[in-house]
């Protein structure tokens, strides 16, 4: 299996890792709080239950589980999201158990020395591995009896979300140059109601150092680092809720929770139960 650095290089896959590590100089108490609370809004008590967060990227939610009292994993196929969280666990938790390694979900003989967790968390992962239904098979198959599976994959819009493949596609084999301006375009096009001051803006974010001041989205995220996410993250796979269902449910789970996009563009979020 190619390490993260030789696909990146090669453009075949996103940066997500020196885009998280930037994230990091952004990241204070607002956005952690703001994670913390995203989790517990979802998934409850965490206090004493095994985490497992696969594709730990800034390691954020890593750090937001291990505060609500998780015993926390991490793993990233990223080397830059793998010392991005590293760097959160050292600047919070030096002294704790929480592990952080370098590991891909698709590595089947890794997954399994992991073995089984309360929760196993992958939010907006699965579908950057290039193998999405293996890699909500091998997810689904870390989750202890009674346990929860929290999942978030991009919705299908089918004839729009393939010209966003060829965007991405185009930004990684791309120079600096293209790369902004496909980020600048997208912005543009993603908030098209106010083209002119949505190009500003973008113009502007790209310019700007990566730590400046913003006010945090939902789940404490950068509005900045998440639109260079978008552009540009590839692997790129899109799935119908429905098609979710059906690959998660005969192994043994129950739909707990599910927030849509709205048939739009984004991120549809899923947590099973297991129940058998």
């Amino acid at each position: 299996m190619a390490d993260s650095r030789t696909e990146i290089a090669a453009g075949t896959r996103f940066a997500f890792g020196a885009n998280w590590k930037s994230f990091l100089q952004v990241l204070d108490e607002t956005r952690i709080d703001a994670a913390r609370r995203s989790l517990t809004g979802t998934l409850g008590e965490l206090s004493g239950r095994s985490f497992l967060d696969i594709g730990c990227g800034s390691g954020l939610f890593s750090l937001a589980a291990h505060q609500l009292g998780a015993r926390v994993r991490s793993f990233d196929f990223d080397a830059d999201s793998v010392a991005a969280t590293a760097e959160l666990r050292r600047r919070y938790a030096p002294d704790s158990g929480w592990v952080v390694e370098t590991g891909s979900v698709l590595d089947e003989p890794y997954l399994a020395s992991l073995g089984q967790f309360d929760v196993v968390y992958s939010w907006g992962v699965l579908h950057h591995t290039g193998d999405l239904w293996r890699a909500v098979d091998a997810a689904a198959g870390r989750v202890g009896p009674g346990g929860q599976l929290f999942i978030s994959v991009y919705n299908d819009q089918e004839h729009i979300s393939r010209m966003w493949r060829r965007v991405k596609r185009r930004y990684n084999a791309s120079g600096p140059v293209m790369r902004t301006l496909l980020v600048a375009g997208s912005s543009a096009y993603l908030s098209r109601r106010r083209p002119a001051r949505a190009l500003a803006s973008a113009l502007r974010g790209t310019r700007h150092a990566a730590g400046a001041a913003q006010a945090p989205r939902g789940r404490g995220m950068s509005a900045r680092h998440d639109l260079i996410d978008w552009v540009g993250g590839y692997p790129f796979e899109v799935a119908k809720p429905e098609e979710v269902f059906r690959r998660v449910r005969p192994q043994g789970f129950e739909l707990r929770h599910l927030k849509t996009c709205g048939g739009g563009l984004g991120c549809n979020e899923y947590v099973f139960q297991r129940v058998d």
